[in-house]
């Protein structure tokens, strides 16, 4: 077990445990940790029933946040809100500029940090909602930021990955691609890696941004790579999914699905010898992690962009047929599901004993027991 230095949290330690799970009370980012594996050892009641729903007003497409019993989340309705995780209620609503689309806020020190459709980055106390600092990148945000110490690591549609610094807003560093930066950073040994637009995988010092990494895949890529025991695992607009070996830059395998050719925007979770994640072929995938033949398939009845996230055995993920899936991650056969009655773009938030998760109609909803 080592803890993760790279993401300061106020009220509780963040450790990743082998294989890429995490012990937290807390879903403090996108993917709940810097590696982004969506993977957590809290535990969730067997039977989830709605604890509550908050009606945000527009669509909900970014990954609530959970810290210290409250919810953070951005709607398209240009609002990044605060709920108390207990019942629902809103403690503060903060404007921004433009929607808040797939871009999920992270908290750490003190702070909820979170990109618009404007392409601003915004810092807001934890406290009382009031703006600390806004940075301007130049091009819509859609990626989800990352606090790495004291810096906060996002990219944008401008072509640049940037470094801002957590307390002042001031640019620490800026790394240009050749495309728009659509994925979210996984942090691993003081290295914020990738997967481009265009093509390219890149690991970036998170000290100095320096390009460190440098893996040419061939493929658009949306989907936001997770890190696991040197390998990452990420799905491509070429319709596969990859896995590399970052030590060697090796492509170890290439998966596709040979009888529908669609797309793979969801980011993966690797669990119990499994890449688990869903494709716009409107099937959630589970490869194997070593050689990257399917194990298993579950079919939904449309597109799935939400990413899975993994608890006590079992996956959870939402697909645009308006349904929350409930998922045995051996078998693949289904657990539960729930119709929200309107697309689940956003991935679920764990935290012990609940789940959360927006839906495209503006509802973000708590299930427990």
């Amino acid at each position: 077990m080592r803890l993760l230095s790279q993401l300061i949290l106020p009220s509780a330690a963040l450790v990743v445990l082998a294989g890429g799970a995490c012990f937290a009370q807390d879903w403090p980012q996108f993917r709940g940790n810097a590696n982004l594996t969506g993977i957590t050892t809290a535990s969730l009641p067997a039977t989830l029933k709605v604890l509550w729903t908050f009606e945000a007003g527009d669509a909900i497409e970014s990954s609530a946040a959970v810290v210290d019993g409250t919810v953070y989340v951005g709607t398209q309705a240009s609002e990044l809100i605060a709920l108390d995780l207990a019942t629902g209620k809103p403690k503060w609503r903060f404007k921004t500029k433009e929607g808040i689309g797939e871009s999920s806020p992270a908290v750490g020190l003190g702070m909820v940090v979170v990109g618009d459709l404007g392409g601003t980055i915004y810092a807001v106390n934890v406290a009382d909602g009031k703006l600390a600092w806004a940075y301007p990148t130049g091009g819509e945000i859609k990626a989800s930021p990352v606090i790495s110490g004291d810096r906060v690591i996002v990219g944008s549609y401008e072509g640049s990955l940037f470094a801002v610094n957590l307390k002042t807003g001031k640019e620490v560093w800026q790394v240009k691609t050749n495309g728009p930066v659509h994925a979210t950073s996984a942090i691993v040994d003081g290295l914020a890696y990738i997967s481009g637009c265009d093509g390219v995988l890149r690991g970036i010092r998170v000290s100095d941004g320096k390009e460190m990494v440098t893996i040419k895949t061939g493929a658009y890529t949306g989907a936001s790579p997770v890190m696991v025991n040197g390998r990452t695992y990420f799905g491509t607009f070429n319709n596969d999914v990859m896995a590399y070996d970052l030590k060697s830059k090796r492509l170890l395998w290439r998966y596709e699905n040979t009888q529908r050719q669609f797309p793979f925007y969801s980011s993966a979770a690797v669990t119990d010898g499994k890449v688990i994640l869903g494709g716009r072929d409107k099937i959630v995938h589970a490869l194997d992690e070593k050689t990257g033949k399917e194990v298993w398939s579950f079919a939904t009845r449309a597109r799935v962009e939400s990413s899975p996230a993994v608890a006590d055995g079992r996956v959870y993920i939402g697909s645009n047929d308006g349904r929350l899936y409930v998922l045995d991650v051996k078998t693949g056969k289904k657990i539960w599901e729930y119709e929200a009655g309107s697309p689940l773009s956003a991935s679920p938030a764990l935290v012990p004993g609940k789940l959360i998760i927006g839906s495209q109609d503006g509802k973000l909803i708590c299930f427990g027991a």
